[in-house]
Order: C-alpha cells, then structure tokens, then sequence
C-alpha cells in the first residue's frame, strides 16, 4: 500500500493512502456522467432557443456548454480543496507530492496537460492510464509535471465507528469536560493517531497528538497517566459527553 504524509492543521503528520487506479477511473466516469446529463439539457434547451429565439441563442448555449467541459476540472479544484464531484463521492482529492495544498499553478499545470493525458476528451488516454499504472505515486503525466498525486481522504474509521470503540459503563465518570472544546474532526484525527499508533507503534504521533490536544483544551496530564492513556481518555470523555448531551 503506497502512502503520502500529510502535515494536518494540528501540525501531525498522518500518513494517507494514495488512490489508485480504480478510484481515479470510478471518479472520472461520474464526472462524465454528470456531463452526459448536462449534454441531454444542453441539447434540449439548445433546441428550445433556436424554436424560440434564433440560431445564436443556441449557438451561445452550445458554448456556454462547452465552457463548462473545458474548464470544470481546473474550477472544481481550485474552488473544492482539490476535488471534483467524482473525486468527492470517491473520497480522493489532489495533494502536492510533498503533502503540501498544491498551489494555483500546479492545479493549471495539470490541467494544461489533460489532452495529452486522456487524448480524447470523453475518455481515459493510453498515457494516462499507463503513467497511473507504473508509477510510484499512481501520477499522470499531469501529476509528474505538476508533482502532485491524489490521497484517499476518508477516514480508517468513521466517526459514528470512533464512538463505540471503547464500552463505557453507564457510571462513567469523564476526566476532561474541556474536551467539549474539541470538535469531530478534532476526535477523528485522535483516532486517526491511534490506529496509526496500535499498528506501527510509532510513538512520535502520540506524543505530538497529545501535545497538541492538552495545549487546545488547555488542561495537563495527570500523574500517572501517559500520553497513550491521555489520548484514549479524550477519546472516551468525548464519546461519553456528547453522548449524554444528545439524550
């Protein structure tokens, strides 16, 4: 399984799969979906204009289409983190080799270079797929030239997963209600850190997880408990307290 580390807002830095092949084929045939459904309206409304009003409405109509096909990979990444709404539904979006955002101008350089990447518009190109299939990092031509590559985004384990990880007796008393501070990224990302923790025993990730999360709801560990025991505390105070707020 080939990985990217990522540097999160909380300054961790969290290993991400790469997508593959398949996820990036499946994410570009909804796109083309969706451009089929909007050529059948395209084609409808270009009918109703030329009916209606003249041959340069639909011929204005044709190009505003068009418009939209060029340019939609370019505007859904600069506007949507990376994604387009195939790249959503697939959970996988556009990161810069080095787990950076990319920036503007790697988002236009991979676009400059689609046509010779899929060849025909409506399709998946020979050196695309070839360049996805070989390479390292499962780049493009587009992805070599810009260096940026696509990660899979979802989480290991969702959040509605996170909150049955520990069994909690109903007399449960929690350790930290500061931990209301915390938001549910904030608790995916802790959970994040100890998968990531319980199966490559990296230790650094916990104590820069803990770090991070004492100073944000700005309590101390206690004696006796280590950074491990923190986390998983968080964790379970988290799950317990929102819990009890929803009843």
């Amino acid at each position: 399984m080939d990985t990217i580390r990522i540097s999160t807002a909380q300054n961790v830095d969290i290993d991400y799969e790469i997508a593959g092949l398949g996820e990036r084929i499946a994410a570009r045939c909804i796109d083309l979906a969706g451009f089929a459904i909007l050529a059948v309206i395209t084609l409808v409304v270009m009918g109703a204009a030329q009916m209606a009003m003249s041959g340069i409405a639909a011929i204005i109509i044709f190009f505003i289409f068009l418009a939209i096909f060029v340019f939609y990979d370019l505007v859904c990444e600069i506007t949507m983190d990376g994604q387009t709404f195939g790249k959503k539904a697939l959970k996988i979006r556009v990161i810069s080799i080095d787990g950076t955002q990319p920036t503007l101008g790697q988002y236009i350089f991979r676009w400059l270079f689609r046509m010779i990447d899929f060849g025909f518009p409506f399709g998946w190109g020979v050196v695309a797929l070839v360049s996805v299939a070989v390479t390292k990092n499962h780049q493009r031509l587009g992805d070599l030239l810009a260096k940026t590559t696509l990660i899979k985004i979802k989480p290991r384990t969702e959040l509605t997963n996170v909150a049955f990880s520990f069994s909690l007796p109903e007399e449960y008393e929690p350790h930290f209600k500061e931990v209301l501070h915390l938001n549910d990224r904030d608790i995916e990302l802790v959970h994040e850190v100890l998968t990531s923790y319980y199966q490559t025993g990296n230790a650094d990730l916990i104590y820069a997880m803990a770090a991070k999360t004492k100073a944000h709801i700005l309590v101390n560990i206690p004696a006796g408990m280590n950074e491990l025991q923190f986390l998983e505390t968080v964790l379970k105070d988290y799950n317990h307290l929102t819990a009890n707020m929803s009843v």
